[in-house]
């Protein structure tokens, strides 16, 4: 029994030693610290971000996806905050309260017969600047107007959530063709 003691010892202090690394630097002294590398640019937002987003906020997000597939604009007016900034893929920018940019989209959404949104991935990223949740989202939406013209595209789109509501939204559009 203290020979397999001794040797579970020894073998943890072989493994502890093997992977010691102090300050950034590997046995040999070679660095492996980002600080080393000279990046091109310096980010002007900041770059320090996780993933401790709260389901509940992805949740929300989504939501808004779906309202506005299924035309439900109360539902999508339930994920926003009291205001919002829009800065939309066809160059359309508003700040301002929330109930005037439902409004807005409530008009645009009347003209399709059809939304058809197919998400292909997303990831969530919580800002230590200003402890607010990024939740970026890649898709495919189809829109049929009412007139009978299709209009497909695959999106990028930033959504900016604080206290559980939506208070930002950028969008990227990659017509298909």
């Amino acid at each position: 029994m203290k020979k397999f003691i001794f040797g579970i010892f020894v073998l943890s202090a072989t493994v502890i030693g093997c992977n010691n690394k102090e300050d950034g630097k590997t046995s040999d002294n070679t660095k492996t610290s980002a600080s080393s590398i000279k990046l091109p640019y310096e980010a002007s937002y900041g770059t320090e971000f996780n993933s401790n987003v709260s389901d509940s906020n992805l949740l929300n997000v989504l939501n808004t996806y779906k309202y506005w597939e299924s035309g439900d604009m109360k539902g999508l007016r339930s994920t926003m905050g009291d205001s919002i900034y829009v800065d939309a893929a066809d160059g359309f920018k508003f700040k301002g309260l929330a109930d005037s940019m439902t409004h807005t989209w409530q008009t645009y959404r009347d003209s399709l017969s059809s939304v058809k949104i197919t998400m292909n991935v997303w990831l969530k990223n919580h800002s230590l600047k200003d402890s607010m949740d990024y939740i970026n989202v890649w898709y495919k939406e189809i829109d049929t107007y009412k007139s009978g013209k299709v209009d497909s595209a695959k999106y990028e789109d930033d959504n900016g959530v604080k206290n559980g509501k939506l208070i930002w939204y950028s969008s990227h559009k990659q017509i298909m063709k």
